[in-house]
Order: C-alpha cells, then structure tokens, then sequence
C-alpha cells in the first residue's frame, strides 16, 4: 500500500473515531486530539491515535464508508508484514500435525486462531495495551467485537472460564477466531487453574473439529497476564492436544502453537521434540 493512502486512511479514520465520540459525549485525550489537529503527524502516531480510539470503542454502528476505510487500511497493514501459512509451520517428529510457528498471530493465515480472551469477551478495553486480545480485536476491525457483543448480549452473563466461543476474523488472514478465557494464575497455579487450562484448550480443538477447521492456531493461553508458568502452561497445551489426537485418530486437523518470544519457543521446541 502506498505510504500516502496509509495516510489518508489513518487520519480519516482516526478523525471519525474522535468525532464519533465527541458525539455520544466520550473524552477524547489531548494527546490525540494535538496529533489529529498536527498536519505534520507522520504514520505511526497517526496509528497509535486509531488504534487507541479503537481500543476503547463501544459497539456502536458504524457507518459503511468507514468499514470500507478500516477494512482496506488493515488488510493493507497485514499484506506489508507478511502473511504466513501452515505451511511455514515447523512439524514435530512426534506427529506431523503438531506444528511449531513463532510470530504475530494476527499474521497467520489458518481456519482459525485462539484468542486469549477476558470473561466479557469483547476485548481488551486499555488503550494500545500489549496482550493478544488488543492485537487480534485491533487488527480484525470494529466487526469483531460487535459480534462479540451480540454474543454475550444473548448470553447474558460473562464466559465461564475452560469454554470457547467462535466468530469471523473479519480482516484477518484466518476464517475464524476461536475465543477463550483462561484461569486467571498470578504465578501461583493451583490444581483447579490447571484442570481449567486443560478446558481452554479441549474447548477449542472441539470448537474447531465441530466447524470443520483442518487447521488451528494455539496462542499461549494464560501465560501473559494472566500469569499462568510459561514451562507448566505450555506442558498442559502439548498433553491436551496429544491426548485429543489419540481421542480422534482420524482426525486430519493441523495445530499450530504459535509463540511470539524465545522463551516459549525454546519450551515447545523441546516438548515438540524440535
């Protein structure tokens, strides 16, 4: 995409974000409103003030020309970083369909991807935080949590933690996310954080055996701030998989654990026997 309609799309859109607000009566922070009204704001601030909007952004409808903007400027981002497949994935010697990927997830092009969610599921509401939940809602569009919130608007109540719920990914390169809310460790993993890790994991490879995904992408459930062991969580991952193959033998679907830093490579590459 061309540097100068990345710029367009970005501050149009950041532009609707903040004037949306306004409108329904939401504060707007100054820091974005001097990059917005700065003529000289290059790309990435512009970005940081989109993203942040977005971050914080009730369902509210939107109007079409603006999903058209954001759908165009998010695909756009994803094509630049470079889209990866199944194929890119390392296979392990224990079973071809275990793989091993490190990178962005939102970057990963399989039937689906596990979304490390929070109880209400409809991301995370901190702007421009860090974990997995900011980057996949981000990068997939308001769509997603709209979705999400229909959801959890007929549910009635927050997700239970160790269950798993699926929707589109909109602009992502997957077909689907598969959502899910991990125990919630501070460091400290008792047995019943363990047995719910397990849940998570079970809960997505049924979630995606019952969509007919021939492909699925693990991130590492729990293990950000949720503070479940890196080492302790991704042994669990790796055993509940396992133990799903043997309890579906012929089943041809790929798992993907996808890690996005060295220490958690090193730990499946040694369980993957890498």
């Amino acid at each position: 995409m061309r540097y100068e309609r990345k710029m367009e799309l970005v501050r149009t859109l950041a532009g609707y974000l903040a004037d949306e607000a306004k409108s329904h009566g939401a504060w707007t922070p100054a820091d974005i409103t001097r990059t917005l009204s700065n003529p000289n704001a290059d790309f990435e601030s512009l970005w940081l003030a989109f993203r942040a909007l977005v971050n914080v952004r009730p369902p509210w409808p939107a109007a079409a020309d603006f999903l058209v903007a954001q759908d165009e400027l998010l695909e756009g981002l994803i094509e630049e970083a470079g889209v990866a497949t199944v194929a890119d994935a390392e296979r392990s010697p224990l079973d071809s369909r275990l793989r091993l990927w490190r990178g962005d997830i939102t970057t990963l092009g399989t039937d689906a991807i596990v979304n490390a969610a929070n109880s209400g599921m409809t991301g995370c509401w901190q702007p421009l935080h860090y974990c997995i939940d900011n980057a996949i809602h981000t990068y997939a569009g308001i769509q997603l949590r709209a979705e999400m919130h229909s959801i959890m608007e007929a549910q009635g109540h927050e997700e239970p933690t160790g269950h798993a719920k699926i929707t589109s990914a909109y602009n992502l390169p997957s077909k689907h996310i598969i959502h899910t809310v991990g125990p919630i460790a501070n460091g400290r993993p008792n047995d019943t954080h363990r047995r719910q890790l397990a849940q998570s994991y079970r809960a997505c490879l049924d979630t995606a055996h019952a969509h007919d995904c021939l492909s699925l992408a693990f991130c590492c459930i729990s293990t950000g701030v949720f503070g479940f062991p890196q080492d302790e969580a991704a042994s669990i991952a790796v055993s509940v998989v396992r133990d799903w193959f043997q309890e579906h033998p012929q089943s041809s679907l790929i798992v993907v654990f996808n890690v996005f830093g060295e220490t958690d490579e090193m730990l499946y590459r040694r369980l993957l026997e890498l």
